[in-house]
This record gives C-alpha cells, structure tokens and sequence, in this order.
C-alpha cells in the first residue's frame, strides 16, 4: 500500500480504504460475502492472486481475520472490530454515487456476472415459502451461452444453476441486460418496469404475485439522483 507521508489521520485510513478494489472487498465482506470465490465474484475483473496479496494486506492491518470453515480444510474471511468501522464508509460513498454519479451506462459497465451475483446474493427465497420454486431469467440480448439462467428456491435458500436444472419452471422472467441492472439500480422503478414490459413476466398466478418480495433490489435504489440534467 502506498503512503501520502503525512502523520494526518485521513491520510493514514485513506492508505488502507482507498487502495484500488479495497472498498468492494470491504462492500462484499460487509454485505456478508466470506469465502475466497464469493469475494471473486464480486470484484471479476480483480485476478485472483492480487484479491489474495489484497486480503493479506488487510489481514496484517487487523482489518480481516482468516478463519477455517467447519471442514478445517480452506478458509474464510470475516470483517474484524476495525473492519466493521468502515462498513458506514462504504454506505455512505454508495449512497453518494448514486446521488451524484448516476448517468446511462458505459459499455464496459453493462457486467452480466456482477448482476446475476448481486441478484443471487440478495433475492429473498423464503418469498415463495418452503417448497421449491424455480426463477428463470432470460436475456434475449445476450449470446446464447449467457442468455439463460435459473433460481431454485427451496427451504429458504436459493442456487444459481448456469444450466437448465430439470424441474418445473414457475416463473419466467424476460428483460435486455441493460434494462435489468437499471432496475435493479433503481434507475427504472421497478412498478413501471412491469407496467410497460421492460420486464416480463410469465408463469404461475402465485409466483408472479410474489415476484416483488422475492426481487430485493439495490439497497442504494431507493436513493434520488440529484446529478443535474445536463450532465446525465
């Protein structure tokens, strides 16, 4: 990590915080994201050794603890006392982003991956209740290898499968990949999305009627944009 030099105390969290792609290790560690993968997941363009050298970094700092998992075999990654501290940090700077940085989408930011983990992450299953009930998104936009994807919801947890999983579909889901990172950014409400087919949805009466409790979005989606006009 490099040093500003200064005995400043914004200076010295600022080495540790603002080291580049140590704020979304902190979002997704604060977000409840502990093992290795799931970590890579959300920082996908991150390679795995520098996400291992950063960990390393901010477990010497006491800003993570490595932990073994109940196997004794591999690892996780928990926030310590001091790491904690920096969750609000991370809050307050997305809710500032989304006040003031808001604007269309860039190419590069339209990240198929990022959306489908951040949906898997913070769907609500137990919205369906117990039994199994299978979600599956399509994007017609995307190739064909990235098009399809599929939610099983069973005993209050969900599981991304990247291939058809056999069972009963009971809600079908239809949007462009742009479309659904805007809603879930809170950039389209997601009342007027369903009212004009910017998402589509298809299958059971019931499913569809808990699809709003089931979709949690962005918690920053909520957020207005205060960015002037003519800059968005």
């Amino acid at each position: 990590m490099k040093s500003y030099g200064q005995f400043c105390p914004v200076a010295k969290a600022a080495e540790l915080f603002c080291e580049r792609w140590t704020p979304l290790i902190l979002r997704d560690l604060g977000a409840g994201s502990t093992r290795f993968s799931e970590l890579q997941r959300g920082v996908p363009l991150m390679s795995p050794t520098l996400l291992s050298r950063r960990l390393k970094q901010l477990e010497s700092e006491g800003i993570v603890e490595r932990r073994k998992d109940g196997t004794g075999r591999s690892h996780t990654y928990h926030l310590t006392e001091a790491g904690r501290e920096f969750v609000p940090l991370v809050e307050a700077l997305g809710i500032w982003g989304q006040r003031w940085t808001r604007r269309e989408l860039e190419e590069g930011e339209i990240d198929l991956s990022l959306l489908i983990w951040g949906i898997e992450r913070r769907v609500d299953p137990s919205a369906f209740g117990q039994e199994r009930t299978v979600v599956h998104l399509h994007f017609p936009d995307q190739p064909a290898a990235k098009r399809n994807w599929w939610f099983i919801n069973e005993n209050g947890a969900c599981h991304l499968c990247v291939e058809d999983p056999g069972y009963e579909v009971s809600l079908y889901i239809t949007s462009t990949l742009p479309d659904m990172i805007r809603v879930v950014r809170g950039d389209i409400a997601l009342g007027r999305a369903l009212a004009d087919d910017t998402l589509l949805l298809e299958g059971d009466r019931p499913a569809i009627d808990r699809f709003r409790d089931w979709l949690v979005l962005s918690p920053f989606a909520a957020v207005a944009s205060k960015r002037p006009k003519a800059a968005v």
